[in-house]
């Protein structure tokens, strides 16, 4: 009874909220937003299936399916148990590649360990009718700390199927530094294949004492990752502290500096390192920001329904919310446009939809789905 009257409660509330609509002039053109789908409490992640249907995410452990009008489904069986403390939960969600024949979903989740402790974990199940079945974890992230924050945790997968984890450092001093440790997999991006398997092609694989996982390191705290679909290359985009927040184009055994170097300061205004914004050691962000606008969410618009915005970078703000438009020169950003200021909602996912249309997961307690479109 409980879930029938959930799902009315549901389709009530996407009836409701799916006649408000604004339009908007931006630099290039006019679009309209629209609430797609409400109803959620803090969502995290988003993907769309084949059929149009998509899969969400609640940072409180809850999947459930949005089909295409909108309306939301009862938290789907077989999701990990989470530890939904702080900024960790049930995080990522992302399909397999080959996901029209084996049905395989992938979630990545804070795992609760032993005293308190905890890691960023991926698991992978098949989608059924009333649930995940043959749920395994198929990585846990190594050390387990105890700490409710910076699990990061973006999944994306690229042309060859590889999986890429984007990790945070878990944020606490005393073990930030792990960081910069090839022995920890503490603010990293790891590649596997699709089964958690060890690619054989990965960079610190059969070196002494450095994880064969890692992918490149020296992150801080990654909520935002897609695959260019121009040059085949992962970008991410991680929090920096006060001030500093970062793009990356992510390559195989790249040092990328956290917490030696950085474009901000720690929050009591004490230099991060030394003070250092670069070193020789390590790579340059393509962009960063500022003060932070507190980066989550990204995605490459291919799209023809929005024609003037091809090509472009979109990233998600949570500490400034709103969404930022980038365009690129090859892999130079070139300008920025900030967009959604004036609605105020904080942008955790952004993804591009079957339609054209981009789709954005607000967190800010009266949460939704975003619909951007072109204006008539």
């Amino acid at each position: 009874m409980r879930i029938v009257l959930y799902a009315l409660v549901s389709i009530l509330l996407a009836a409701t909220v799916a006649n408000a609509d604004e339009v908007i002039s931006t630099e290039k053109i006019k679009i309209k937003v629209e609430t797609f789908a409400g109803g959620l409490e803090h969502p995290w992640g988003f993907v769309f299936l084949p059929d149009g249907r998509s899969l969400v995410t609640e940072r409180e452990g809850r999947l459930r399916i949005v089909s295409p009008k909108g309306t939301l489904s009862a938290p789907l069986n077989g999701v990990p148990k989470v530890d939904a403390r702080g900024q960790g939960g049930l995080l990522d969600v992302a399909i397999d590649p080959d996901f029209a024949k084996n049905n395989f979903v992938y979630l990545s989740f804070s795992e609760p360990g032993d005293n308190g402790t905890n890691s960023t974990a991926v698991a992978r199940g098949v989608l059924t009718e009333t649930g995940l079945g043959d749920v395994k974890v198929i990585f846990s992230q190594s050390p387990k700390v105890a700490s409710t924050l910076h699990f990061g945790s973006r999944i994306v997968f690229d042309h060859d199927g590889h999986m890429f984890i984007s990790l945070g450092e878990r944020s606490k001093s005393e073990f930030r530094k792990q960081a910069q440790d090839l022995s920890s997999d503490l603010g990293k991006v790891i590649r596997l294949n699709r089964d958690g398997t060890i690619p054989k092609d990965n960079p610190f694989l059969g070196k002494q004492g450095m994880r064969p996982e890692i992918w490149s390191y020296g992150h801080r705290n990654q909520q935002g990752a897609a695959m260019n679909p121009w040059t085949h290359e992962l970008w991410t985009n991680e929090h920096g502290p006060k001030g500093g927040d970062e793009i990356n184009i992510t390559r195989a055994g790249k040092n990328y500096g956290w917490p030696v170097v950085s474009h901000g300061v720690n929050y009591d205004g004490t230099p991060v390192g030394k003070g250092e914004r670069t070193g020789p050691a390590y790579v340059d962000p393509v962009h960063y920001w500022v003060p932070s606008i507190g980066v989550s969410g990204m995605a490459f618009y291919t799209g023809d329904a929005i024609a003037p915005w091809k090509g472009n970078l979109f990233v998600g703000g949570l500490s400034i919310p709103k969404l930022v438009r980038l365009e690129l020169d090859g892999d130079k950003i070139v300008h920025e446009e900030s967009l959604l200021a004036d609605i105020g909602s904080r942008i955790r996912t952004v993804k591009q939809g079957p339609d054209g249309a981009l789709y954005l997961l607000t967190d800010d307690g009266e949460d939704s789905i975003l619909r951007v479109s072109a204006a008539d």
